[in-house]
């Protein structure tokens, strides 16, 4: 009986355990281009081949995707013979084997984008993105390979280049953000005295910085029993492998916090200032900074712009929009007023004040006030008195990132 109840749990954790096996492995599935071009004509082949990074070489079946399809072909390559415009699209591969514990496959391959195009000209042109500084090589393909005489390049739409049809190869030197574009090519030959003259497809030329501009990213309250931060720098590293190392420095109020560092973080202590941080590649001769980032500071009061010798202050006129504070007395409303009815006012006497009696040190300032002196008196008598005081002591903002 003990026996018979040993093997029944022994049977039910194996279920467990089996239940509980990912079908899925953490490695991605490589796939690779062999024919070279991803724009090729109607009727020529391509080729693609499919590799799984597992060192313990264990035998794989190989799936084939185009778009969300699954092709036919099981095996390590994917031979296309005598494309159609049809067979454009993304394509993807994926291993798959089977194992004590059931099926088990990769994650699929980033995919490759193969067009076919059924016309007479195509530029061909990098499949991956250019650097800045780098040399671009576009070929423009005629189908036939007739003897071509002119080959003119265009931009988005502009002819940028033009020459005999021998070199069917185009060189743009020292690649800057600005070559970005859409290209296309127009080819021209003869034949039995007829010129005969065809243009390509547009073809997107990307092109990416070495380094881009840093950004830095602030994260408050990161350790909070020792009252730190984490700042990070994001960057964009493109340069080809092997890319030389690169250092990251981190400031505040412009001071440097510490040396270079390999990590793109640092954690500081979390206090008010206006952070940056930079990227710098030695080897390449490359340094970016990013924007300063305000953590924590009061942002000070605008203060008026001071006035010139001789300038008078300007004071804004009230318009019908402003939020005026409410008035000490006022006027009952009237149902009447839509008809221009005379509203009636009781006059209130008031008593005058006296001033004090002068002395002899005592003189009133209305008797010394000379002309100029008076038009100034009485422009800041009549200024607004609803305009906005300088004193914004009180109202002080904390700005935090």
């Amino acid at each position: 009986m003990d026996k018979l109840i040993s093997l029944f749990v022994f049977s039910a954790l194996s279920q467990i355990v089996v239940s509980h096996v990912p079908t899925e492995t953490s490695f991605r599935a490589n796939i690779e281009l062999v024919s070279g071009h991803s724009r090729i004509f109607s009727g020529e082949r391509a080729h693609l081949r499919c590799s799984i990074p597992d060192v313990h070489r264990s035998n794989w079946t190989y799936l084939w995707f185009r778009g969300s399809e699954e092709l036919s072909q099981t095996g390590q390559e994917l031979n296309l013979l005598n494309t159609k415009v049809q067979e454009s699209g993304k394509y993807y591969c994926q291993g798959i084997r089977n194992t004590k514990v059931g099926k088990i496959r990769t994650q699929q391959s980033v995919p490759v984008e193969l067009k076919v195009d059924g016309g007479w000209a195509i530029l061909q042109v990098p499949r991956h993105p250019q650097l800045v500084g780098s040399t671009l090589e576009v070929t423009c393909r005629v189908r036939g390979n007739p003897r071509l005489e002119e080959i003119i390049l265009y931009k988005d739409g502009v002819e940028v280049m033009r020459q005999n049809g021998h070199k069917p190869d185009f060189y743009l030197t020292n690649l800057s953000l600005e070559d970005l574009g859409v290209y296309s090519c127009r080819a021209s030959w003869d034949v039995m005295g007829q010129t005969h003259s065809v243009i390509s497809a547009g073809a997107h030329v990307q092109i990416l910085e070495v380094l881009s501009q840093p950004v830095l990213k602030i994260i408050p309250n990161y350790d909070t029993q020792l009252k730190r931060m984490k700042l990070i720098c994001h960057v964009q590293y493109n340069a080809p492998a092997p890319a030389p190392p690169i250092d990251f420095y981190f400031y505040k109020n412009n001071r440097r916090l510490g040396p270079a560092t390999s990590d793109n973080y640092n954690v500081v202590k979390q206090t008010p200032g206006l952070y940056s941080c930079k990227a710098r590649v030695p080897q390449l001769g490359l340094s970016k900074s990013s924007e300063p980032k305000n953590f924590g500071q009061i942002r000070e009061p605008e203060k008026m712009p001071p006035l010139h010798p001789g300038q008078r202050p300007v004071f804004r006129l009230a318009s019908a929009t402003d939020d005026f504070p409410p008035a000490a007395a006022s006027l009952p409303t009237s149902p009447n007023l839509s008809s221009h009815q005379p509203i009636q006012f009781t006059p209130v006497k008031s008593t005058p004040s006296q001033a004090p009696p002068l002395t002899s040190q005592a003189v009133p300032t209305s008797l010394l006030t000379t002309d100029q002196d008076f038009d100034s008196a009485t422009t800041q008598d009549q200024a607004n008195p609803f305009e906005e005081s300088d004193d914004m002591s009180g109202d002080i903002n904390i700005v935090t990132n």
